[in-house]
C-alpha cells in the first residue's frame, strides 16, 4: 500500500510540476519563441557576434568624415565589420603623382580599432580614379606608373594592420551596360569595362595600359599587375575581386574566366565582391536568385569567399508605401547568402548607413532614414538571422 501511494506521489509530482520531462517539444518551442522576441531587441551586432563567431560577417560602409555623427554613432552600435566607403581610394588619397593623402583612410582605421571593428579596405584599381587619370592625354606608360606606386604603399600602409582582413584589389572590370565612345569604341556587357572619352563619364581609363593579347579572353594587364602587387605587399589580407551589375550571367561567367586565369598566373585570389546596388523586387525576377545561390557554391568549391561588398535597395520612385517590398528584396537576397554561411564564408556589408550618406539620397536605399529610424528592412533582416540560427 506505501509503495502504491508512493508512486502516485511521484507521477502526479511528474505530471504537474515537471512537464517538460514529458512534453520536451512544447517547451523548447515555447523558449526559441522568447529567444526569438528577445533577439529581436539586439542590435545587428551582438546577433552576429553570438550565434555567427566564424563564416558570416555583417557590415557597413560609413565614411572618416562621419565620424562623431549620428551615422557613425549608428555603425559603431550596429556591426563590427566596416567599409570606408570613399576613404582609402585613390581619387583621395594619390589623385596625382605629386599628391599623397592618408588623413582620412589613417582616422577611420584608428577609430575602427577603438571601436574594435574589423575593416575591409575599399580602395581598388577601378573607375573609381582621380580626375587627373580619366585625362585622355593619360599614357599607359603613366597609368603604369602610378597603379605601382599607388598599390604599393596602399599595402604597405595597411597590410599589416590587424583588423583589416581584406581589400578590394580591383573593381567593376567587367562592362555590364553596351556603349559605343566616339574615341574608345564600342563596350559590350560581359566584356571588359575600359575608357571613355572625356573626365565626366564613368569609366575604367586602366585598360590602356594594355591587355594580354596571349590569354584567350585578352584580359587588362591592369587587373594582374593589381594583384601582383597586393600578393607581395599585403601577404596577411585577404584579397577580393569586386563586380557591380545585377547579376548578368555572363558578367559572372567572365568573372569565373577571371579568376582561373589570374590563378593561372600564380595569383592569389580570396573571395569575390558583389555590389548590389539593386532595385526593390530584385528578387522576383526569374533567374536572379538562382544565379546568385549558384555563384555562391561556385565560389565555396572554388576555395573562394562570397561577399555582398555593397548593399542598397532602392526605391527610385520614392514611393514610402513600398518600404515592406524594399525590405523583402533585402530579405530574400540575404537568406540566399545566409544559407551558405556552413559550407564557406560569406559577407553582406550595406553601402552608408542613411539616405542623405549615398550619392542617390532619394533613392531611399538605406537601412536608416536621414533622422535616424529604421526602415521595415531592419527588423526583417533581423528575422532572417534568427530564422537561420537553428
Amino acid at each position: 500500500m506505501e509503495n502504491t501511494r508512493l508512486n502516485r506521489t511521484i507521477i502526479y509530482f511528474i505530471v504537474c510540476c515537471c512537464p517538460v520531462l514529458l512534453f520536451p517539444e512544447n517547451t523548447s518551442a515555447k523558449n526559441k519563441i522568447t529567444d526569438t522576441q528577445n533577439l529581436m531587441e539586439l542590435p545587428f551586432r551582438k546577433i552576429t557576434e553570438q550565434y555567427y563567431p566564424e563564416n558570416f560577417y555583417l557590415g557597413i560602409s560609413n565614411h572618416a568624415k562621419l565620424i562623431g555623427k549620428l551615422s557613425t554613432e549608428i555603425a559603431d552600435r550596429e556591426f563590427g565589420y566596416i567599409t570606408p566607403a570613399n576613404d582609402f581610394k585613390q581619387s583621395y588619397v594619390h589623385p596625382t603623382f605629386n599628391s599623397w593623402r592618408w588623413e582620412r583612410p589613417d582616422a577611420y582605421l584608428s577609430h575602427a580599432q577603438k571601436q574594435n571593428q574589423v575593416i575591409r579596405i575599399h580602395g581598388p584599381i577601378s573607375p573609381q580614379c582621380s580626375k587627373w587619370i580619366k585625362e585622355d592625354i593619360r599614357t599607359a606608360i603613366e597609368l603604369h606608373q602610378m597603379l605601382t606606386e599607388y598599390m604599393t604603399e596602399l599595402c604597405v600602409h595597411y597590410g599589416n594592420c590587424p583588423n583589416v582582413l581584406w581589400m578590394d584589389v580591383v573593381n567593376e572590370t567587367i562592362a555590364k551596360d553596351d556603349l559605343d565612345d566616339p574615341l574608345f569604341g564600342q563596350q559590350k556587357t560581359g566584356e571588359w569595362f575600359s575608357a571613355r572619352q572625356g573626365t565626366d563619364k564613368w569609366e575604367n581609363p586602366w585598360t590602356i595600359i594594355g591587355y594580354d593579347e596571349e590569354s584567350d579572353i585578352r584580359v587588362p594587364l591592369y587587373i594582374d599587375m593589381a594583384f601582383e602587387i597586393s600578393n607581395k605587399y599585403a601577404p596577411n589580407v585577404k584579397q577580393i575581386i569586386n563586380q557591380h551589375g545585377d547579376f548578368e550571367e555572363n558578367v559572372w561567367s567572365r568573372m569565373k574566366d577571371l579568376v582561373k586565369y589570374l590563378r593561372s598566373k600564380g595569383r592569389r585570389v580570396d573571395g569575390i565582391g558583389w555590389q548590389a546596388h539593386i532595385d526593390t523586387g530584385w528578387e522576383k525576377v526569374p533567374g536572379n536568385l538562382k544565379r546568385l545561390d549558384n555563384f555562391i557554391s561556385w565560389c565555396h568549391n572554388n576555395n573562394l569567399e562570397f561577399h555582398i561588398t555593397e548593399m542598397n535597395v532602392w526605391i527610385k520612385d520614392g514611393d514610402i508605401s513600398r518600404e515592406t517590398e524594399q525590405a523583402e528584396t533585402f530579405a530574400e537576397v540575404i537568406d540566399t547568402v545566409l544559407k551558405h554561411h556552413k559550407n564557406g564564408v560569406v559577407g553582406v556589408s550595406f553601402w552608408n548607413v542613411r539616405d542623405e550618406d549615398t550619392a542617390n539620397p532619394n533613392w531611399m536605399g538605406c537601412l536608416w532614414r536621414n533622422d535616424g529610424t529604421e526602415r521595415p528592412a531592419y527588423k526583417r533582416i533581423k528575422e532572417i538571422l534568427i530564422e537561420n540560427i537553428h
